[in-house]
């Protein structure tokens, strides 16, 4: 019962928080003038807010404030699935080399011009480390979850030494400034596109992420009692490393590399719910959402008209939290 009052009150947040969040900023407007909007453009009713108030709201905050809810809630469900896996406590959707691999492919097109195929490169180059992490870590023996971790560290090592190669030999000018962004984390360019991206991943990848609670809760008795209970663990354990790893991609293709998301928030919906995953979940995925739209707008609103990366911001409140949950824990313990 008190996971499903948690999930009415984090769905009712998320829906009060995408209202609100649209509002600020330096345009007067009001959580009628958005809902007037969205009505509007769903229906081909005329709209009551003038041009600019309206693309304001439709064309530039809804569909960032969208995206930064589908980012969130993927990259805090990814993490739970990833910690349950490995059952390693540390882990986050970037612990197979993911993220670095994303961030090489972004930024090789940022840099020779292309970006407008950001998305697909960042998307590819995921794939691609999530590949070598897998082929690194068969190349010893049976592939074990010690091993993939371990390989996806050099994978993301040696990725992020290339990253940094390319930047030093080619960047110039502002595209320093350009690519730090994305390396920090950015949603201030998501349109619609980013939207039909990030939202289409959690649908279709996440969802079925998210009911395989059952799963996850026998992969924490150990290996031999999930066998027992007739699931096929190796093939289960790739099967839900692959999709996490596809949902990231899509995730960082839009977002950049956003760290803490999908490692502390399951740590605190733990604490809320225990450890059982049919409520952590999807319970993880709906803080994921509200925290990522609250720091985003953080991110483009403290320091106006300049604007934070929100991976800076996500850092600032994520690594604090992580210290005060690890202090609570050995308490506990």
């Amino acid at each position: 019962m008190r996971a499903v009052i948690a999930g009415v009150v984090l769905a009712i947040t998320l829906v009060l928080s995408i209202s609100l969040t649209v509002t600020i900023g330096p345009a007067d407007l009001s959580v009628g003038d958005v809902w007037g909007s969205i009505w509007s453009h769903l229906t081909g009713a005329p709209s009551p807010l003038s041009v600019l108030r309206d693309g304001i709201v439709w064309e530039l905050r809804l569909p960032r404030i969208l995206t930064a809810a589908a980012v969130g809630a993927g990259l805090a469900l990814v993490g739970a699935i990833m910690q349950a896996l490995t059952r390693n406590q540390l882990a986050d959707p970037y612990l197979l080399g993911i993220s670095s691999g994303a961030s090489l492919g972004a930024v090789s097109v940022l840099l020779l011009g292309f970006a407008v195929l950001l998305p697909v490169a960042a998307f590819a180059g995921a794939l691609l480390a999530l590949a070598a992490t897998l082929a690194l870590a068969g190349a010893f023996g049976r592939i074990t979850p010690t091993r993939t971790v371990l390989a996806g560290v050099a994978v993301s090592s040696l990725a992020a030494a290339i990253t940094s190669f390319v930047i030093f030999w080619v960047a110039t000018g502002d595209a320093y400034r350009e690519v730090l962004s994305w390396l920090l984390g950015s949603l201030a360019g998501a349109r619609w596109e980013a939207v039909l991206i990030a939202g289409g991943a959690v649908l279709v990848v996440g969802i079925p992420l998210a009911l395989t609670g059952r799963i996850l809760d026998a992969f924490a008795l150990g290996d031999t009692t999930a066998a027992s209970l007739g699931i096929p663990v190796q093939g289960v354990r790739w099967t839900l490393l692959g999709a996490g790893a596809l949902l990231t991609g899509a995730l960082v293709a839009v977002s950049g590399s956003i760290g803490f998301v999908g490692l502390v928030l399951p740590h605190a919906v733990r604490l809320l719910v225990g450890p059982g995953h049919r409520a952590l979940l999807p319970l993880s995925a709906l803080t994921g959402a509200v925290f990522l739209v609250w720091a985003d707008t953080l991110a483009r609103t403290v320091f106006e008209p300049r604007e934070l990366p929100v991976g800076i911001v996500t850092a600032i409140i994520g690594a604090p939290v992580f210290a005060i949950l690890l202090a609570r824990r050995r308490s506990e313990a």
